[in-house]
């Protein structure tokens, strides 16, 4: 789907045919984002900058952030909220409006092209607990992967309660799902610096984050590993790269969340926005979850025998060899 770019028009039809799904709708998010005129996107910036103090935005406060004729502004609301860009509600016989994901999602997206990042989104690669991860095409052509985090749709005890940012009820979930962003974005930088395996962070903006894109399975789909071991060594690797060299715990590492490109025997370690550093009262507590379930499933599933403890002092850095 075409993003105010100059790509040719073989990959505009063909990405114009992928398609985003929004709850129960079904929509087309290139061709909504190509509906959008500057005026728009200045009445959605305006909702945004609204939402810092209020849930649902009065339309008079709107029309002193945009500074645009009030009629002007309803005609646009009109259509947002038409696109499922908007929520209305009358409060106190006020019209007042809030951004939905997808208006959020807008919102990034125009960042992105305007940075030069993102030229072209297409389809939806994999739905994650609390996020949503598209093929993009950066300027050039370049495959990219654009993740947009969901949080609050879905609740995860475990996870939450060493949140202390998710737990703040002055976070909503626009808030929390910028912030996860942010957190997603520099861990991952600060790992790929250090030589972890995790795919390699572009940019953000919002609640969205860029990275390359990764041409992998994922581990819990049980793939056929060439050197099952080989792979399970390098995500403990990665696992002390961020213990050791970056101090943080991803803390909810399984199956679910490593991508294998089998091409290269090579496993990548996603979803990091849950992290913890290494001096929280749980981080050890959630070092040795993620160790265990990862054995664990390499030991089902491919026989593959490593001890835990003796992980857990190599990604420690306590001993440098795992046997």
């Amino acid at each position: 789907m075409f993003l105010h770019s100059s790509n040719t028009e073989l990959i505009i039809k063909y990405l114009e045919r992928r398609l985003y799904f929004h709850g129960d709708l079904m929509v087309k998010i290139g061709l909504i984002y190509k509906q959008l005129t500057p005026r728009d996107i200045k009445v959605l910036n305006s909702i945004e900058r609204g939402m810092k103090k209020y849930e649902y935005v009065p339309l008079e406060l709107i029309e002193k952030y945009s500074k645009l004729p009030e009629t002007h502004i309803v005609l646009i609301l009109s259509k947002l909220h038409r696109l499922k860009l908007v929520k209305r509600k009358t409060i106190a016989g006020y019209k007042s409006f809030r951004l939905t994901y997808l208006g959020l999602d807008m919102l990034a997206l125009n960042m992105l092209v305007r940075m030069n990042v993102v030229e072209a989104i297409g389809d939806k690669l994999a739905v994650g607990k609390e996020s949503e991860i598209f093929c993009a095409l950066a300027p050039g052509g370049k495959r990219i992967a654009v993740k947009f985090m969901r949080i609050g749709r879905t609740s995860f005890h475990m996870t939450r309660r060493v949140r202390e940012w998710a737990d703040n009820p002055r976070l909503d979930w626009y808030k929390q799902a910028k912030i996860a962003a942010e957190r997603e974005y520099k861990a991952t930088k600060e790992i790929y610096r250090e030589g972890g395996s995790v795919p390699s962070p572009i940019a953000y903006n919002r609640h969205a984050v860029v990275t390359e894109f990764i041409e992998g399975i994922e581990l819990y789909r049980k793939p056929e590993i060439r050197d099952p071991y080989a792979v399970l060594v390098k995500i403990l690797d990665t696992i002390r790269i961020a213990y050791t060299k970056v101090g943080i715990v991803h803390g909810d590492l399984s199956e679910y969340n490593v991508l294998v490109d089998l091409m290269k025997n090579r496993p990548y370690i996603i979803d990091w926005p849950q992290y913890v550093y290494k001096d929280h009262p749980q981080s050890e507590e959630l070092l040795r979850r993620d160790i265990e379930y990862i054995i664990r499933f390499f030991r089902k599933q491919y026989m593959v025998e490593i001890d835990t403890v003796k992980a857990l002092k190599y990604v420690r850095g306590e001993d440098e060899q795992i046997e």
